[in-house]
C-alpha cells in the first residue's frame, strides 16, 4: 500500500481505512511530518518507522527546490482597529479586526503592484472567506474558495497558468493541498488557521516547485527566487501564532526575515497611487462596516467548510460515522451499563451493634 500525504493518518477516518485494508508493505510519503495533537508519533505501529528524510535546503541547493525568502511583515494595528480589538468581546471580531487591520490590506496592495511589475505569479491567502472576498474585491483580481464552482476554479487556475494577463489569485484554505502551480513564486498570506505549522509548511509549498531559472550546480543557495511574504498585525494574538506557526520551516533550516518598514512606504504611496484605503476616513468606513458583519462571516465561514465537506463526501461521510460511533463513549456505555444502578446483595444479614441503629436506605 502506497500513501501520499502520510501525516493524515493517524485522524480518525483514515485509520479505519488503514485497518480495513490488508497490505504485505506499506509505505508513507509525505513533505511535511508534522501534526498539531501529537498523534504524530502514531505512525511508527500504523504504518513503520522512518526511514528517510530529505532536508529542505540541501534540496534547494541541489535545484530539486526553488530557493525561497520568508519574509515577515509587521503591520503596526491602526488606532480605531486596535480600541475595537482591545474590547472585542469574541474572538472571531479580534481575528477579522487583525486580519482586515488597514494598514496589512495597504501592505497587500503594495507588495501585489510591486511583485506584479516584476512579472512574478502571486497567491494571496486567507483562511477567513469574508475577508478574502474583501482583499479579492480591493485587489480586482479572481477569487477561488470552497463555494466556487469546479468550472470557474479549472479555468481561473488554467489563466493563471498559461497567461501573463491574470499575474494574481486570491485563494482561502482549500489552495492548501492539492493545486499545483508551478509558476507561482510569490506567496502573500494575510491569515491563517491560527498556529498550525504543517498549513504555513503546504502553502510555502505552493512556490517550491523548481522554476526554469533554478540553478543545480550550487549557486542556487546564494540567490532567491520566489519569496514567501506572511503579514501580520503587531501587538496582536497574531503574532503569537506566527511565531508558533515557523517553527517547523525553521527547523529545516529556512530563515525569517523580519520587515518592520514596508508599511511606511505602503502608506506614502496609497496617497500617490490612490489605493482603495488610501487614507483615515476609508479606514473609518471599513471598521464600520466589520463591526456590524458578524453574522455574515459566521454564514461565509459555515458555507466554506459546508462546500469542502461536499466536494469529498468520502472523507465526510467517514468522519461523521467516526463521531457518531464514539461520541460520549464513556467506560459504562461501552459496557452497556449506561444509566444501571447497582446494589449489594446476599451476604450475611447480621450487621455489627454498633449500626444497628441505621437503617438502610
Amino acid at each position: 500500500m502506497l500513501m501520499d500525504e502520510v501525516h493524515v493518518v493517524p485522524a480518525k477516518m483514515f485509520r479505519r481505512v488503514v485497518g480495513s485494508v490488508k497490505a504485505h508493505c506499506r509505505l508513507g510519503l509525505t513533505a511535511t511530518l508534522v501534526r498539531e495533537d501529537d498523534l504524530i508519533s502514531d505512525l511508527n505501529f500504523l504504518i513503520g518507522p522512518k526511514l528517510y528524510e530529505a532536508n529542505w535546503m540541501d534540496l534547494t541547493t541541489q535545484g530539486y527546490l526553488a530557493n525561497v525568502q520568508c519574509v515577515e511583515v509587521w503591520c503596526p494595528m491602526t488606532g480605531p482597529f486596535m480600541r475595537e480589538y482591545l474590547t472585542a468581546s469574541t474572538a472571531r471580531m479580534k481575528q477579522l479586526l487583525y486580519v482586515m487591520n488597514p494598514a496589512k490590506l495597504r501592505a497587500t496592495e503594495f507588495l501585489v503592484n510591486f511583485h506584479e511589475e516584476r512579472g512574478d505569479k502571486i497567491i494571496v491567502f486567507s483562511d477567513l472567506v469574508y475577508s478574502l472576498k474583501m482583499y479579492a474585491d480591493m485587489l480586482k483580481k479572481p477569487l477561488i474558495y470552497g463555494e466556487t464552482p469546479e468550472r470557474e476554479r479549472q479555468a481561473i487556475l488554467g489563466t493563471f497558468r498559461t497567461s501573463s494577463a491574470l499575474k494574481t489569485i486570491c485563494i482561502s484554505k482549500v489552495g492548501d493541498t492539492s493545486i499545483d502551480l508551478p509558476e507561482a513564486n510569490i506567496v502573500i498570506q494575510v491569515s491563517s488557521h491560527f498556529a498550525a505549522r504543517r498549513q504555513e509548511a503546504q502553502r510555502l509549498g505552493r512556490i517550491l516547485r523548481p522554476k526554469s531559472y533554478t540553478a543545480t550546480d550550487g549557486s542556487n543557495r546564494s540567490s532567491f527566487n520566489a519569496f514567501f511574504y506572511t503579514l501580520v498585525s503587531t501587538d496582536t494574538q497574531e503574532m503569537y501564532y506566527s511565531a508558533k506557526r515557523q517553527r517547523y520551516l525553521i527547523d529545516q533550516g529556512y530563515t525569517f526575515k523580519i520587515v518592520t518598514n514596508l508599511c511606511e512606504r505602503a502608506d506614502k504611496e496609497a496617497k500617490v497611487s490612490g489605493y482603495a484605503f488610501n487614507g483615515p476616513e476609508k479606514d473609518r468606513e471599513l471598521l464600520r462596516k466589520l463591526l456590524n458583519s458578524d453574522t455574515e462571516i459566521e454564514k461565509d465561514q459555515r458555507a466554506e467548510d459546508t462546500a469542502i465537506r461536499k466536494n469529498n463526501p468520502d472523507g465526510a461521510a467517514l468522519a461523521d460515522a467516526s463521531v457518531k460511533r464514539t461520541a460520549g463513549s464513556t467506560m459504562s456505555q461501552l459496557s452497556g451499563g449506561a444509566g444501571a444502578r447497582y446494589k449489594e446483595t446476599g451476604g450475611s444479614s447480621k450487621r455489627h451493634p454498633l449500626f444497628k441503629k441505621r437503617t438502610r436506605r
